[in-house]
């Protein structure tokens, strides 16, 4: 047995959250087979390049920013969506090399960022329950119970549109997605010339702060391969639990290899990070830290909508760099959901109140800045 095939067997024995209903679907076998028979979307040497700049991150030299929509959508994988997406992803990152006077590492959450764990697995939509959407990945947006539908054939899906927004980006930023699906990421897993295992569906996975369990099957994935790899933080977090996963994800002490993005709250943050970065410090790791003040700051508008609210965002933002300079420690830059449109999905700046929500709320998931907006946290906080 090959060392993919045993690793594969070993996460199959692991527990996995936040997985689709399709495990005794008929054509689950053959359309995992298909995606391990496909070209990799990314290549050895562009991910030992990135793995290059973000060492440089770690060691105070540069920035990074990592930013994208929310939930990738498979309409918006042709070139004009891909290049308006990459102009304001190189904007934002532009500004805040300008801001800072260092140069900024961009990623972008796109290629790939088509599932979402969700808190819920069904929902009730006009008196009806029915799955709750977990990305376009695994099922359909509309509101029917057949779209929704947990639906393997989209696993093929997700590869083509992510192949067809890379081929769109050939100069572009490096890529980046949760890696949420095994059965979408595992098949993907394959040796590189140097023996090493690589994860061929993205430049920079990361692990969510719903499956960072350290001993399911998402860590294990990802510990066993070469890729730079990051992992969420939450405010429940515990400094013990946070240094057992950089021991699992990061047992060489390699600067580069591992990124950490807080997601904390405002009100939060400046209590459950500190703890936490000491305790990573004291144990060796050359962590890259990021600060996603998104996750933790999303509220319901009395309208019904998911919303955040930039003054919380940016209070975040600032409360983590403050923190980790406190420290002695380098704020290493912004994880962000932020459409290339002029969406009015988060209130604050151009968007004034709740009332303005509606205009133009267009995000599959949760609400995401417009460029505006997004502009203005990098100003306040950088």
């Amino acid at each position: 047995m090959s060392a993919v095939a045993e690793l594969h067997q070993r996460w199959e024995m692991l527990p996995a959250r936040e997985q689709p209903d399709w495990r005794d679907h008929p054509e689950l076998s053959r359309i995992r087979a298909e995606l391990r028979s496909r070209e990799p979307l990314v290549t050895e040497s562009e991910i030992a390049a990135a793995r290059a700049g973000i060492a440089k991150v770690a060691a105070g030299e540069a920035l990074l920013l990592q930013a994208g929509d929310c939930a990738e959508s498979f309409a918006e994988s042709g070139p004009e969506h891909t290049a308006a997406k990459v102009a304001a992803l190189t904007g934002l990152s532009d500004l805040l090399s300008l801001s800072t006077g260092r140069p900024v590492m961009r990623f972008a959450r796109m290629a790939g960022q088509y599932a979402k764990p969700r808190s819920s697995p069904t929902e009730m939509v006009g008196g009806v329950e029915m799955p709750t959407f977990r990305g376009h990945i695994v099922n359909a947006p509309e509101a029917d119970p057949a779209a929704r539908a947990a639906d393997p054939e989209r696993l093929l899906l997700a590869y083509a549109h992510s192949s067809r927004v890379l081929a769109a980006m050939p100069d572009g930023p490096w890529v980046s997605h949760e890696a949420l699906l095994l059965d979408y990421e595992g098949p993907q897993v394959r040796p590189g010339a140097t023996g090493d295992l690589l994860l061929a569906s993205t430049h920079l996975p990361w692990i969510g702060e719903r499956t960072r369990q350290a001993d399911h099957a998402h860590v294990a994935m990802l510990a066993a391969v070469a890729n730079p790899v990051a992992c969420k933080v939450g405010p429940t977090a515990s400094p013990e639990s946070v240094v057992d996963l950089c021991a699992r994800l990061d047992p060489d002490r390699r600067p580069g290899r591992l990124t950490l993005i807080a997601r904390m709250g405002a009100g939060r943050v400046a209590e459950a990070l500190p703890p936490i970065a000491r305790a990573v410090r004291q144990a060796g790791h050359p962590v890259v830290w990021l600060s996603d003040p998104m996750h933790g700051n999303t509220v319901r508008a009395k309208s019904g909508e998911k919303t955040r609210h930039l003054d919380s965002m940016i209070a975040e933002a600032v409360l983590f760099r403050v923190s980790l300079e406190r420290l002695g420690l380098h704020p290493g830059g912004l994880h962000l959901e932020v459409a290339a449109a002029d969406v009015t999905e988060c209130v604050g700046g151009n968007v004034p109140g709740e009332d303005a929500l509606r205009r133009r709320y267009e995000s599959l998931c949760d609400p995401r800045l417009n460029p505006s907006q997004a502009r203005e946290l990098i100003t306040s906080v950088f």
